[in-house]
């Protein structure tokens, strides 16, 4: 009995450290994003710093940098798992490599590369950008879901057919729920790789926090500078800290 309660006790003690630690991530974001605010209110700015520090121009910015990451976040979603799940399959275990090969080296070619050849190809803009960042984060999602998939025990799929389920209903009801967990983490890393990637869509004229850190380079402008890459940190700390929120919602009970 003693024994049980002190589980009990350990148990509850752990879940309330990591729930307070859970929050750790949106203090600090918040503290970045309130004293960059608070810098651009109280600091000596001239004319160049002043306009491109204007609340305006800083939520402009950022609804630019958001949008790209959820546009294109959703569109490798929507890739990436149908395709992983396809490429899981018995019957599709010669295409594997090579779409592997394939996503690595969109992976693997530098972000800026990517973008660059894009815009030569197909120009500047939202939705060149938008290719740009699909491709570079298709691969943790790809890979994450065929490896979902496969590391779900031949044994628990055996006894589903046993039962007279349906290839499609084991994939659905008993495959999908095992590999959900890791399937989520490939997911929550494309993700933050979009947020860090997008800060160079400024580059294709597809705006961004990216705009900020290129102006503070190119006019040698520190606190446009510091700006953009501090709002930048508190924006990839928040979209981790709602990631991981949505992966432990996500998961189904029991895993």
């Amino acid at each position: 009995m003693s024994n049980t309660v002190t589980s009990l006790r350990t148990a509850g003690t752990a879940n309330r450290d990591k729930d307070r630690s859970g929050w750790v991530l949106p203090v600090i974001a918040a503290t970045l994003a309130v004293g960059t605010l608070g810098y651009i209110g109280t600091a000596s700015l001239d004319s160049i710093e002043a306009r491109a520090l204007t609340t305006d121009v800083l939520l402009e910015r950022l609804f630019e940098h958001v949008s790209l990451v959820v546009v294109s976040t959703v569109v490798v979603i929507a890739i990436g798992v149908p395709a992983g799940i396809l490429l899981s399959r018995p019957g599709a275990r010669y295409l594997r490599p090579p779409a592997l090969a394939l996503a690595n080296a969109g992976q693997a070619i530098p972000s800026i590369g990517i973008l660059v050849l894009l815009a030569l190809v197909y120009g500047v803009g939202f939705r060149m950008a938008v290719v740009a960042l699909v491709v570079y984060a298709l691969l943790p999602i790809l890979r994450n879901t065929i490896v979902g998939l496969q590391q779900v025990s031949p044994f628990v799929i055996d006894a589903a057919r046993g039962m007279g389920m349906s290839a499609r209903r084991i994939l659905f009801t008993v495959e999908l729920p095992l590999a959900v967990p890791v399937m989520l983490a490939g997911i929550r890393v494309s993700l933050i790789l979009n947020v860090g990637v997008a800060t160079l869509a400024t580059y294709t004229n597809a705006g961004g926090l990216g705009d900020l850190i290129e102006r503070g380079i190119v006019f040698n402008r520190m606190p446009i500078l510091m700006a953009g890459c501090l709002l930048t940190i508190a924006l990839a700390l928040i979209v981790d800290w709602l990631a991981g929120l949505t992966e432990r919602r996500l998961r189904p009970k029991g895993i």
